[in-house]
Formats: C-alpha cells, sequence, structure tokens
C-alpha cells in the first residue's frame, strides 16, 4: 500500500520512544510516595492522557501541583538513566525525512517529552506537547497545531499513532491515520492502515516533493 503526504505527525511514546517500563517506574515510585497502590492507578486511564488530568482523578485537588512537579521529575530522571530506546525502526524511518516534514505530537509536556526524545538520539524540528494546546487528545487540536506549525494542509497530514485517543484526535483533525500495535490489539485501533511499528513503514520523497509512505505486507 503507498500513501501520499507532505507531512508525518507522530506521537511520541510507544510510537517512537518504548518508555512504558520507564513510565511504570516512575509513576510506581510516585504513586507509593502518595500511598496509592498499583490498582489505584489501574482504575484511571491513563495512556494517551496527559499526566495532569490523570493526578487530578487520583488526588484532591490542592495536591496536584506539588505531585505533577514530583512526577515529573521522577519521569526525566528515568528517562535520563537509559529508562526508553527507539521502537524499531524509528531511527531509520525519521532520517529519511526532511527535518521540515515531520513532528512529534505528544501528551507529555515538554521537559519529559525532550528527555525521552533526547535519549533516544530524537530531536525533532517540531514539537507540540501538552503545553502549547487547550484541548488535548481526542480534541483535533494537537494535530492542527502541528500543521499549521509546518504550514501543511491538514488533509495532507498522516499521523503515526499507538492510541486510541490519539487516533480519534488524527481523524478529527481530517487526517489519514496509522496505527501502531506496540500497545494495543489492532481490533481495538480505528485506523486507515494498522502496522506492528515502524519498521513497517518506509518514506521517499518523490520528484514533485511529495512523501510516498509505503506500507509494508
Amino acid at each position: 500500500m503507498r500513501l501520499t503526504a507532505d507531512a508525518l505527525l507522530f506521537d511520541s511514546d510507544e510510537t517512537l520512544v518504548s518508555s512504558l517500563r520507564s513510565v511504570v517506574r516512575a509513576w510506581t515510585r510516585w504513586a507509593q510516595s502518595y500511598g496509592l497502590t498499583p490498582a489505584d492507578v489501574a482504575r484511571v486511564e491513563v495512556h494517551g492522557r496527559p499526566a495532569a488530568a490523570i493526578v487530578a482523578e487520583l488526588l484532591p485537588a490542592e495536591q496536584v501541583a506539588e505531585a505533577l512537579a514530583r512526577l515529573e521529575e521522577a519521569e526525566i530522571a528515568d528517562a535520563a538513566a537509559g529508562g526508553v530506546v527507539p521502537v524499531p525502526g524509528a531511527v531509520e524511518l525519521l532520517a529519511s525525512l526532511p527535518a521540515d516534514r515531520w513532528a512529534v505530537v505528544t501528551s507529555a509536556n515538554r521537559r519529559v517529552a525532550g528527555a525521552r526524545l533526547g535519549q533516544a538520539g530524537i530531536h525533532p524540528k517540531f514539537l507540540v506537547t501538552v503545553d502549547d494546546i487547550t484541548h488535548h487528545k481526542p480534541h483535533p487540536e494537537p494535530f492542527l497545531l502541528a500543521a499549521e506549525q509546518l504550514g501543511v494542509d491538514p488533509a495532507r497530514c498522516v499521523v503515526v499513532e499507538d492510541a486510541p485517543a490519539g487516533l480519534a484526535a488524527g481523524r478529527a483533525a481530517g487526517m489519514t491515520t496509522i496505527a501502531l500495535t506496540t500497545t494495543h490489539r489492532a481490533q481495538e485501533l480505528e485506523a486507515d492502515v494498522t502496522v506492528a511499528d515502524l519498521t513497517g513503514l518506509s518514506v521517499r520523497v518523490t520528484e514533485g516533493g511529495q512523501l510516498e509512505v509505503l506500507v509494508a505486507g
């Protein structure tokens, strides 16, 4: 299968970087410091949501600001200690793209996202984080902002995501969607194309300047 686009928009965690173990370690230590159990955290939808929304469901309002600051430091420290690695195929795929034709769009804040991506050797020219938006995924705002920053028509963007909320945001933005089954089963993901990881994708720049995305299989 071939798709054509003017830009690719990638989620970060479990799309470009494998950070799940790092997240679990940091969140477990953080939760224990507040007397929370894994079961307490498990009752809240976590993946693809900003930390502020999750913490607000777990703790009283007066504790949220301090708790978020402590969680941020825990996540950055774990990433800096080598807690994240690139998802298979990520480094190679990004190397094939012009720097001004792709962006990272993540529900993490800028410091955490930068720490994880940097540890994996990924340095996007364009990065949209929860710090930049009013409405987070599944609202289309994050991806629409990325398209605006890149100067491309949203309809000419391809979103690469692993989470249902991110894929819903891409669809709401009028973009083509590619799902990775790095965190969810294929039947749980609504997308135009589904692949296991980024080794299933390759990109070339056509003579006309378009991005041609080739989907394996």
